[in-house]
């Protein structure tokens, strides 16, 4: 693993997502959206794999990379015009790191991997790619789970949760319950994981 390498991209990395002007707020605290949640991922793909390798973690560094530059309220409503924004992101994820892996200097072989797990490649399939959407999966219970509870029906929300953990693995379930959840939350999981098949 090259760390003067990884440690540049992940600074061009980093300054890029600092330029979100959306914001999350925690503990007081304001941060770039993108870069927190990116950061976060990454903090969670080392957790999950402590033994991750350099195209993982520039992969977890990378995900969301530019986010806000592709908004979602520029493809039409309904889950068609959702999936095709998905879609369109990732590929302009995968895009932005494989520019910025140039300037610092990655091959093409690290450059082709990294894109491939940011694009969820062989799902379930690929060790490393199942990593980075049980890290996904985490950040989403762990930072945007309450606000999506304020904004949808029970139902839904159960729903969403069943799915999410439908794509986790069992590591990645472990890690979710030792989550602190609000009270709410634990109350919609517990009725989410009652009538799933896990």
């Amino acid at each position: 693993m090259d760390i003067v390498k990884l440690n540049k991209a992940f600074s061009l990395f980093d300054a890029y997502n600092r330029r979100d002007p959306t914001v999350f707020k925690i503990d007081g605290h304001v941060e770039p959206s993108t870069y927190f949640y990116t950061v976060k991922l990454y903090d969670w793909v080392k957790k999950l794999d402590p033994e991750a390798s350099e195209a993982l973690l520039l992969a977890s560094r990378s995900q969301h990379i530019g986010r806000w530059e592709v908004p979602r309220s520029t493809y039409p409503e309904g889950r068609v015009g959702y999936l095709q924004w998905r879609s369109d992101l990732s590929k302009f994820h995968a895009q932005k790191a494989a520019d910025i892996l140039n300037i610092v200097g990655y091959d093409e072989d690290t450059i082709d991997r990294v894109q491939m797990i940011i694009l969820k490649r062989k799902l379930k399939i690929d060790a490393e790619v199942q990593t980075m959407e049980d890290a996904l999966c985490l950040v989403f219970l762990e930072f945007q789970y309450d606000e999506l509870i304020a904004k949808h029906a029970d139902e839904k929300i159960i729903h969403i949760l069943r799915k999410t953990w439908n794509k986790m693995t069992d590591r990645g379930r472990k890690a979710a319950l030792t989550l602190d959840f609000s009270e709410k939350g634990l109350f919609l999981l517990g009725k989410a994981l009652d009538n799933s098949s896990h």
